[in-house]
């Protein structure tokens, strides 16, 4: 195999881990970046995604060191005890997927992407009818971050915003307020993640690396321009990502 050949493989993995990278450091979503370009590479599904998923955590990661400076506690918990439960339901759910077999994957994940989108469309809206009219305390906080920790680490597609959504409801946070909280979640369930993928030799190595470089400095550079950009046209670009994939994965799963 010549070298020019080598090169674009490498070359297509380290571009969709840039552009998951900076997904993930702007309003989550990185998977969708991710996900379909392992596919595309030939990987099965479930193998794709915890492949994606290590990829993806060191991108998250220093997203969450270059915002370090912004990071409170959320309601009345702090920032601790919400990654402590993230990684240890990031952990159950990523055991979740190594019992999962590859075909009933393909199945289930158009679902995941499908709810992921409705929670991007419709769950700011939704987030402010229920917080007009319950208050909820620390202990239902604790309880649905545990819930998204395992989404989190079973598949991760659109957990990010889905955490942006929960935190408005549930803390009466700014969507500028949950910024680095919820990029430290991503990492915390990513690295739990990965700790299990790795273990059970779920990663594919060869796109991995590439990839995996790729999201760090996507997520770098996402992290700084997320600060500048207006929250509409990233929530605009995420929305357009998150549905394409969805339609894919369908006709993928059931054509």
């Amino acid at each position: 195999m010549s070298a020019g050949v080598d090169l674009a493989p490498i070359a297509f993995a380290t571009g969709a881990g840039f552009v998951g990278g900076a997904m993930n450091a702007l309003a989550g979503g990185g998977t969708f970046a991710t996900l379909p370009a392992l596919l595309a590479l030939g990987l099965p599904a479930n193998i794709a995604n915890a492949t994606s998923n290590v990829a993806l955590m060191p991108g998250a990661a220093t997203s969450a060191w270059a915002m370090r400076d912004e990071l409170r506690p959320l309601g009345d918990v702090s920032i601790r005890t919400l990654a402590a439960i993230m990684a240890v339901a990031g952990f159950a759910g990523s055991v979740l997927l190594v019992l999962t077999p590859s075909r009933a994957f393909d199945l289930i994940i158009p679902w995941l992407l499908l709810y992921a989108f409705a929670v991007l469309a419709w769950g700011g809206n939704a987030a402010a009818w229920l917080h007009a009219r319950a208050s909820i305390g620390p202990r239902t906080l604790m309880a649905v971050q545990a819930l998204l920790g395992i989404y989190g680490g079973y598949f991760g597609g659109g957990v990010g915003l889905m955490m942006m959504a929960t935190y408005g409801l549930l803390a009466g946070h700014s969507p500028r307020e949950m910024f680095a909280p919820r990029t430290l979640m991503l990492a915390t369930a990513n690295a739990a993640a990965a700790i299990v993928f790795i273990g059970t030799g779920m990663v594919a190595w060869a796109a991995c690396v590439p990839m995996l470089a790729g999201s760090i400095i996507g997520g770098w550079i996402g992290a700084h321009v997320g600060r500048r950009l207006p929250h509409g046209a990233i929530r605009a670009w995420t929305l357009l990502v998150t549905g394409a994939t969805t339609i894919v994965f369908f006709w993928r799963a059931y054509h």
